[in-house]
């Protein structure tokens, strides 16, 4: 089964820091865009920021500057290092693949006390 499995969440305080993962369970991977998605309690779901294969990166205006994605091809895994935390950087966190077919994790918590 083609599956996303995110990891690294959790809860953080303004200013801080948290590495989100998620790898992929097939090779197809390597060549899908991937990327990284928000929704906050009662919001739509949000691009964050994307990476091609071929390292070609978008962000959000929210988090350019403070957020950086990765990829690593071999091991068909994305990671998103967030610095500089905001209490409205809460939300649940899913990682995305696409775009001939979409692929979507489960989700991940992200939660940033004030």
């Amino acid at each position: 089964q083609v599956q996303l499995v995110e990891s690294g969440g959790g809860l953080v305080q303004a200013g801080g820091s948290l590495r989100l993962s998620c790898a992929g369970s097939d090779s197809i991977f390597s060549i899908y865009t991937m990327g990284w998605y928000r929704q906050a309690p009662g919001k739509q779901r949000e691009l964050v920021a994307t990476i091609t294969s071929g390292g070609v990166t978008n962000y959000a205006e929210s988090v350019k500057g403070r957020f950086t994605i990765s990829r690593d091809n071999a091991k068909n895994t994305v990671h998103l290092q967030m610095s500089s935390l905001k209490p409205e950087d809460t939300a649940v966190y899913y990682c995305y693949a696409g775009p001939w077919s979409n692929y979507w994790g489960q989700g991940t918590q992200v939660t940033v006390s004030s």
